[in-house]
């Protein structure tokens, strides 16, 4: 299984509105054929596996990190595969929360005579498909707020005042060192899309691709900037032909991110990463639209500045709580991650 879940990640980024899924065909204690989902409109993972193995698969045991479904959709149905294969045994990592699916391709497969077996590193399946269940159970993406700050908690130095000295557009400072900023390149990659809004496009002129130093990504994610009344510069790096871009504007000011989140939902966006800056930080933590956090921290002190969040003001009884920090040094920063704690 945890092979299973490796070669799910290959169809990261391609795969959607499909889960990512993984699937391996076991015989007399070794791994016959494996296979994975890699683009919505082909074969599922199961399928792809039982294509390459050689011989019958009757005796075999048949790893998926998820459950094969049971209905006719862009592909027909993996458990008339299967029983057509007949596997000696079937092993499944979670079921499908799909109401359309979840627990029908179980059944049917138990009713043909094949022994299932369900919740093999089921918290590490579950996991491998987070945002497709959010979006399928609320439908809405899956939201990580990525920031980089220094340790008392600016992400930038505050613009110069006056007209002449904003016209002069400095050169890019960086409070992370190169290594920080290859992981934030590693988030991206993990998303379906990447959110900011005006003001980030207009101060930083980002291109918010994923470049990983040599390994392509199959797909870039969607560039997403919420616009207001103002016109963004149409010569802005996001509106490059090196990723798709949506622009969601809102004429009477700032977008709301729920409406955000449910127009990209309808798109099939999954997971987004929300990159800034400040203000739109702050509407999310203020919305509570936040699943997930990971803050880049700088071992530097700059005495004031741009804060990592503005503007959402949340009294202290309702502030977004977070479960167990996890801390990883990356390169002389510390990147921590934590999920915001329902209920």
């Amino acid at each position: 299984m945890r092979r299973a879940l490796a070669l799910a990640e290959r169809g990261r980024g391609t795969t959607q509105p499909n889960p990512v899924v993984g699937a391996v065909v076991v015989r007399a204690g070794r791994i016959a054929a494996e296979g994975f989902h890699r683009k919505a409109g082909e074969s599922h993972a199961e399928v792809n596996a039982l294509a390459r193995l050689r011989g019958s698969a009757r005796g075999t045991t048949l790893y998926v990190t998820l459950e094969p479904c049971d209905h006719t959709g862009r592909t027909g149905p993996c458990t008339a595969v299967l029983l057509a294969a007949r596997p000696a045994r079937v092993v499944i990592g979670c079921r499908d929360p799909n109401p359309i699916v979840d627990g029908r391709g179980i059944a049917r497969l138990r009713r043909a005579g094949i022994r299932v077996d369900v919740g093999c590193l089921q918290a590490e399946c579950a996991a491998a498909i987070r945002a497709y269940s959010l979006w399928v159970r609320e439908r809405r993406p899956l939201v990580t707020l990525k920031a980089a700050a220094t340790l008392d908690g600016f992400i930038a130095a505050r613009p110069p005042a006056g007209a002449r000295a904003r016209a002069r557009k400095p050169a890019p400072v960086w409070i992370t060192s190169p290594e920080a900023r290859a992981a934030a390149h590693e988030l991206r990659a993990a998303h379906d899309a990447i959110l900011v809004g005006a003001g980030t496009v207009r101060a930083d002129d980002p291109h918010l691709t994923v470049r990983l130093g040599g390994r392509r990504r199959p797909q870039q994610p969607l560039r997403v900037v919420l616009a207001g009344r103002r016109p963004l510069p149409p010569r802005a790096h996001v509106f490059d032909p090196s990723a798709p871009t949506l622009t969601i504007e809102d004429p009477r000011g700032r977008v709301a991110p729920r409406r955000a989140l449910q127009l990209l939902a309808a798109r099939g966006v999954q997971s987004v990463l929300v990159e800034g800056g400040a203000g739109v930080a702050g509407a999310f933590i203020a919305s509570g639209l936040v699943d997930r956090v990971a803050l880049f921290v700088a071992p530097k002190l700059l005495g004031g500045g741009l804060s990592v969040s503005a503007g959402g003001d949340l009294p202290v009884a309702r502030a977004l709580r977070l479960g167990p920090i996890s801390a990883a040094a990356v390169g002389p920063d510390l990147l921590l991650t934590a999920d915001v704690v329902r209920g």
